[in-house]
């Protein structure tokens, strides 16, 4: 266990999330769900095979010989993860990049985080170290738990600051940065997507015992979490494959993955890589004049943006794994706190890169900044707790 790298793996992850998705920028003439699922693709089944291959001992053995409860679960949050993704871009959509990851990963840091031992304390069984009694009866856990505190008060935060972003500019500088900004209807969205996408923590928990698996195969235990994380991620890919082809038959837009050239009749109904619509996104009009679909470059930045957003998981095992896991002697249920602050905090730094901000009010500004700071303090405290549990702190 070493909490101090488990906190900059946590931090990679959180910078590779709130990076993702703008490959897609350079995305032309494809709409919003075939570029999803392409870039769902590497995201959701070639990385995890490729990496957890290459990297772990046996893979296809130790997911044989896992029982079928355990897959079955694992697999099942997998999907209902799934449905917050896909509600994840609309989030986006309505509230912006900063504001939308804010407050659905918000929703999402508070329910992962303590849903799983508070669910300890009722259900002794499940793969969960400590219950939140055993770890609020300790100073490191106390410690821990306050810094928990911190990164959902520096959430709320920068919920406020997009509450006044919203009431204080005007409304057509909101559309320059944000087209369809809609506080009420975001923050809705914004709380389904986070409650659902919690469900990936759950997914990881009730995969503990295929990563206990793969150790004794003879695996590096730093590795250890890459076969879990296959089962988990085809079950996102289960709902998002099943949305996006829906829509692809929807909207006639299947012809997409492999055509040269966009239908003249859907010239207005074709969504560009700039949209961060959700849900199949608004259409926006592309020039009939120029129907040429730049298929290499669009597969290129789909499977760029696809791969950047799966190396949040591959490092947020690692850092997870370095915070103790599923070890009693360490904290590893505070991970998902500092993967969804480490997010956040990135988020809102290519926020700011894009001039979502600009426009709004000295208090606005104030108040995401000090949200910000709000949510690096929490992982530092968070990683101090966890060492002190290491280090044997452990006292009442």
């Amino acid at each position: 266990m070493n909490p101090l790298l488990g906190v900059i793996f946590h931090w990679l992850g959180g910078l590779a999330s709130g990076s993702f998705y703008v490959p897609y920028k350079g995305v032309k003439k494809w709409s919003w769900e075939t570029y999803w699922l392409v870039g769902g693709v590497f995201s959701w089944i070639i990385c995890p095979w490729f990496f957890a291959s290459i990297l772990t001992k046996d893979v296809v053995g130790v997911l044989r010989s896992q029982e079928a409860s355990t897959l079955g679960w694992t697999y099942l949050f997998g999907m209902l993860w799934g449905f917050g993704g896909l509600t994840f871009g609309l989030a986006m959509r309505y509230l912006g990049m900063s504001l939308g990851m804010g407050v659905a990963l918000g929703y999402c840091a508070a329910f992962g985080t303590l849903l799983p031992p508070i669910l300890k304390t009722f259900m002794p069984d499940i793969p969960v170290a400590e219950s939140i009694g055993q770890i609020a009866a300790t100073l490191p856990g106390k410690i821990t738990l306050a810094g928990v505190a911190v990164c959902i008060l520096g959430i709320g935060i920068a919920a406020l600051a997009g509450a006044t972003k919203e009431k204080e500019m005007p409304a057509e500088e909101k559309q320059k940065s944000v087209k369809e900004f809609d506080f009420k209807k975001g923050l809705l969205v914004a709380t389904f997507s986070g409650v659902m996408s919690s469900c990936f923590s759950f997914g990881l928990t009730a995969g503990e015992p295929i990563g206990k698996a793969s150790v004794l195969a003879g695996t590096d235990d730093l590795w250890s979490g890459l076969p879990s994380l296959i089962v988990v991620m085809f079950g996102g890919f289960t709902t998002n494959f099943v949305w996006c082809v829906l829509l692809n038959l929807k909207n006639k837009t299947g012809y997409q993955y492999l055509a040269s050239h966009a239908r003249p009749e859907h010239a207005g109904l074709v969504a560009s890589g700039g949209d961060h619509g959700g849900g199949g996104g608004p259409a926006v009009k592309i020039d009939k004049e120029d129907l040429r679909i730049p298929m290499l470059g669009n597969y290129f930045f789909s499977a760029l943006a696809g791969t950047t957003w799966y190396f949040q998981f591959f490092f947020y095992s690692m850092g997870h794994i370095r915070m103790g896991g599923s070890d009693p002697e360490g904290f590893g249920f505070s991970s998902w706190t500092l993967h969804m602050a480490s997010i956040i905090i990135f988020s809102t730094m290519w926020g700011w890169i894009f001039h979502e901000w600009k426009g709004s009010s000295k208090k606005a500004h104030g108040l995401i900044a000090a949200g910000i700071i709000a949510l690096i303090l929490s992982t530092v405290i968070i990683g101090y707790g966890t060492y002190l549990k290491g280090a044997g702190g452990g006292g009442h």
